[in-house]
């Protein structure tokens, strides 16, 4: 007996590494020779896949990286045919409803900025490695096989997680760019780090927008009650804290169940040189409205939405229009010394003003970051028209260009300040009179 009681305690020593995340032991089976062999070769690969959900669910290599004849990038490894790339479409097998979330969103389309002005000056005046490692890292990049290795991935275009990859099966985007390989943690995924590799920085800073915010300095004086792990995460119900980026544009509401469409709340562009509403934005608006009221009252939304349309409308009407109108009679009467877009300096001041200081401006007054919406926004904003556009523009001493810019610092009073006494501007603005030139832009909003 006790011989017999030691052979079954043995059998259970053997197979408890299994249970204690050791992994599973060699079989004949494909999926167990990929999890044998990458335990060994990539111990953190396996450890991160192990204590992943897709393993619980039993969802292995094979699963994701199988590949079938006709795939352009299938390759034989080990007696198994694969394919490095894991797409929107494999993932789709499993996770449909997100993945045709995505194919509608402002992320599956970022790859697009490969034909865009900004792929254009990265490739010309910075250079096509920088495009690469720089761009296309985020926006992803037009992935191409490899022309001296069959089937197999070109290293200028792989790896690659940038969020609008332009994949060889036709799919845009990348699911590991929030949902981190092999792991693919909604936790983490839930966090504002998992959007901070590509939304920060001078063009477009939502990442330290929101660390200036109250949102943002609140969730992280509180993250350990975000219960980021929870299966449904529902704002005001499983956590209360503070809102992260995924709260507002993707997760769910009491009301509205999570969507991987981030641009499903999203009322306008704060992208181009012109903000402008996008289709169904009063649908939108609706949307965001309700994820805040979980922890606003009514009035509080309304007052932040109603001052965030002013502050748009105020950066559009008094210099993004203008200065756009000044580029246009540059252009209409061939100023231009060098041909070539960006070999002007004026190209370059222009492109920082709305590129640049009039996106942090419009993105500071979007999510409450008054140091973005003022000094690293508007501020620069004014600096780049008033003492670096207008005086590039003057240099062409074109009669055309300085009647436009004469009457704008004359007639407009958005402009007018400039050729007003400081004891005036000072006493129109204590009695409130320099701000009635700006009311209309809240009343618009009215409407």
């Amino acid at each position: 007996m006790k011989g017999i009681a030691f052979l079954i305690l043995l059998v259970f020593l053997v197979g408890l590494p299994v249970v204690m995340g050791a992994g599973p032991a060699e079989s004949d089976t494909a999926a167990d020779k990929c999890i044998t062999c990458h335990k060994e070769k990539t111990p953190g690969l396996y450890r991160q896949w192990f204590n992943s959900s897709h393993a619980a669910g039993d969802v292995t290599c094979i699963d994701c990286h199988g590949a079938k004849k006709e795939d352009a990038d299938g390759f034989m490894h080990y007696e198994a045919l694969i394919a490095t790339l894991v797409t929107p479409s494999d993932c789709g097998q499993c996770h449909e409803e997100e993945m045709n979330e995505v194919d509608m969103s402002h992320h599956a389309r970022a790859g697009m900025i490969l034909e865009s002005a900004d792929a254009y000056l990265a490739n010309a005046a910075g250079g096509y490695p920088a495009a690469i490692q720089g761009c296309e890292s985020c926006h992803g990049s037009r992935v191409k096989l490899d022309p001296k290795s069959p089937n197999k991935l070109s290293m200028e275009s792989w790896p690659n997680s940038g969020i609008g990859r332009l994949n060889l099966d036709g799919s845009k985007g990348a699911c590991t760019a929030c949902h981190t390989r092999h792991h693919f943690s909604k936790a983490q995924a839930r966090q504002p780090e998992a959007c901070g590799k590509c939304h920060l920085g001078p063009d477009h800073p939502q990442k330290e927008v929101y660390e200036e915010s109250k949102h943002g300095n609140t969730y992280y004086t509180n993250i350990d009650k975000m219960n980021l792990k929870s299966e449904k995460w529902v704002v005001g119900e499983d956590y209360y804290a503070a809102p992260t980026c995924a709260t507002c544009h993707m997760s769910a509401t009491k009301k509205q169940e999570a969507t991987h469409d981030v641009g499903k709340r999203i009322s306008w562009t704060l992208r181009p040189k012109v903000s402008i509403k996008l289709e169904n934005w009063q649908k939108k608006r609706d949307s965001m409205k309700e994820v805040c009221s979980t922890c606003h009252g009514k009035v509080f939304v309304n007052g932040h939405f109603y001052q965030y349309d002013a502050s748009v409308r105020l950066y559009n009407e008094k210099f993004a229009k203008p200065a756009a109108e000044i580029m246009a009679i540059v252009k209409k009467n061939n100023l231009l010394k060098n041909k070539a877009e960006f070999s002007n300096k004026i190209e370059w001041v222009y492109w920082e003003l709305w590129h640049h200081e009039g996106r942090r401006a419009r993105h500071g007054a979007a999510m409450m970051g008054p140091d973005y919406t003022w000094w690293h926004g508007f501020y620069d904003v004014a600096q780049h028209f008033y003492f670096k556009l207008i005086p590039e523009a003057r240099e062409f001493n074109n009669p055309e260009l300085n009647t436009y810019l004469d009457k704008l610092l004359k007639d407009d009073p958005m402009h007018q300040w400039m050729n007003q006494p400081t004891d005036r501007l000072k006493q129109m603005i204590k009695n409130g009179e320099l701000q009635k030139v700006y009311r209309s832009f809240f009343q618009e909003n009215k409407k």
